[in-house]
């Protein structure tokens, strides 16, 4: 066996954990393997005997490169989604892994997925790596450049917002519920005064990764500007619960959900709308 047959060998006993921490880091199986890949081939670059704790080294890699592709992401700023693009849905293709499917699905639901996506990199990456891997602040600190007491602050503060999110569950569903059925009511229509009426006038429309890949601004801010979105585009939308909350799917003819809308709506109006296209996501929604 070569040294590098040896090292591969080493880093697949990681992989899956890996996998698990760049998914709940990046929200998008793609872009977690694509981190995990780059992982492996700054390993392969890496003097080994050097490393004296490969798992803990492999999972400072993978944190940064995540980092950074979060504040790419953030930095991104796309044309509308057009009609065209609309169409351009990934949808479930191949079955996962078993043991990687129950690492991803593994206290990453839907609705926490969506609350991470509304972090900042470092708080999603402070919140991630040591609410739910353990890493120290220390270590979490020396990724973003910053103090251990910091970090600290960045996971508390991560945290109460990622707790307050669970107030969904205490909220008035139906009357939310109704508020959304209005709201497609008014798309369909092409109503663009009724979409205004139920939209919070600074309300937010926000694409997960893969939608963007697909064409889609990351994001899209103001009512008049979220309206121009919807008129006459939820024609084939049907109104959910969402993880328990007020929402929506997109499904193809034989019912597999192609895409999601999660509504957060405040005093009656529409606050956030969160567009999910990742096929990972998808998959426990009803149909």
């Amino acid at each position: 066996m070569t040294d590098q047959d040896w090292l591969a060998e080493r880093f697949e006993e990681h992989r899956s954990r890996l996998g698990a921490v760049a998914y709940r880091m990046l929200g998008s199986t793609a872009q977690a393997d694509d981190a995990v890949q780059e992982a492996w081939l700054r390993l392969s670059r890496t003097d080994a005997s050097t490393v004296h704790n490969l798992g803990g080294w492999l999972t400072t890699v993978v944190g940064r490169v995540c980092l950074d592709m979060l504040r790419s992401r953030a930095a991104r700023r796309e044309e509308p989604l057009t009609d065209e693009e609309f169409e351009l849905v990934s949808s479930p293709t191949d079955e996962a892994d078993p043991e990687d499917e129950v690492l991803m699905a593994e206290s990453v639901g839907l609705a926490l997925l969506v609350v991470l996506d509304a972090l900042t990199p470092a708080e999603r990456l402070a919140f991630v790596l040591h609410d739910m891997f353990a890493v120290p602040f220390d270590e979490i600190g020396s990724i973003l450049d910053r103090s251990p007491k910091a970090a600290k602050q960045l996971a508390s503060r991560a945290r109460h917002r990622v707790q307050s999110a669970d107030t969904w569950h205490d909220a008035d569903v139906p009357r939310q519920t109704d508020l959304v059925k209005a709201f497609l009511s008014a798309s369909r229509r092409g109503d663009f005064d009724a979409l205004l009426e139920v939209l919070h006038p600074d309300v937010v429309l926000r694409a997960d990764p893969t939608a963007v890949e697909a064409g889609a601004q990351v994001e899209v801010g103001g009512a008049v500007a979220v309206a121009k979105q919807f008129v006459e585009r939820a024609v084939e939308t049907l109104p959910t619960l969402v993880v328990e909350t007020p929402g929506t799917i997109w499904a193809t003819s034989n019912t597999v959900p192609r895409a999601a809308f999660c509504f957060t709506i405040e005093h009656q109006k529409i606050v956030h709308i969160d567009l999910v296209f990742d096929p990972e996501r998808l998959r426990s929604l009803p149909t």
